[in-house]
């Protein structure tokens, strides 16, 4: 049983009706009475992307299109600032202002520039790690376009850092995942970077 099934979703809003008992408010009254379907129907909305593995993911972007000329050329594909948002696996936090550059090398494929949209949008759409995300965006990419060659390039905040704990609100976590001809070759890599 999941959010995603008719009973998983009547106990998730029960759940959440309990949980607003313990915060020690009433689940009844007028304000918070529609807040547990509401709730379910967020978190089934923004956490959409667990009901996928990588592979399925993969499958849901496969279209990609032949290109002979991408054979025997050596340009970078790169999809820049791609908005997502995802939730911290540790606290199920928002981690929010993120933005997604994937850049692959193709090797006789081209994946349809909207794919790489939605396969970060899916990604992100789990509680995670900003790590695994671009580990696994890459992944599917490179699964996608059949090369190693692919780059991943991740920038966001995290409420679990902004609203609690240090509460330093403005702080950006960077991260990248190099594979293939990215990680190799510097020179490579550095014509990414200096494209971005």
């Amino acid at each position: 049983m999941t959010i995603w099934d008719d009973g998983g979703s009547k106990l998730a809003e029960q759940l959440i009706a309990e949980l607003i008992r313990l915060f020690g408010d009433d689940p009844c009254r007028e304000g918070l009475a529609e807040t547990p379907g509401r709730a379910v129907n967020m978190f089934r909305e923004m956490l959409e992307g667990m009901r996928y593995s990588n592979s399925e993911i993969a499958n849901i972007a496969e279209k990609c299109f032949d290109d002979d000329f991408t054979q025997t050329s050596q340009g970078i594909v790169i999809v820049k600032d791609i908005s997502v948002h995802s939730f911290c696996e540790h606290h199920i936090a928002l981690i929010y202002n993120m933005k997604v550059t994937a850049a692959y090398i193709p090797c006789g494929r081209v994946i349809g520039l909207s794919k790489i949209a939605r396969i970060a949008d899916l990604v992100a759409k789990r509680m995670t790690l900003q790590e695994r995300m671009g580990a696994d965006i890459a992944e599917i990419i490179g699964r996608i376009a059949g090369t190693d060659d692919v780059a991943v390039l991740i920038e966001g905040e995290h409420s679990c850092m902004a609203a609690r704990g240090v509460s330093k609100t403005g702080a950006v976590t960077k991260t990248a995942i190099f594979k293939g001809k990215f990680e190799k070759d510097e020179s490579v890599k550095q014509t990414l970077l200096g494209l971005i």
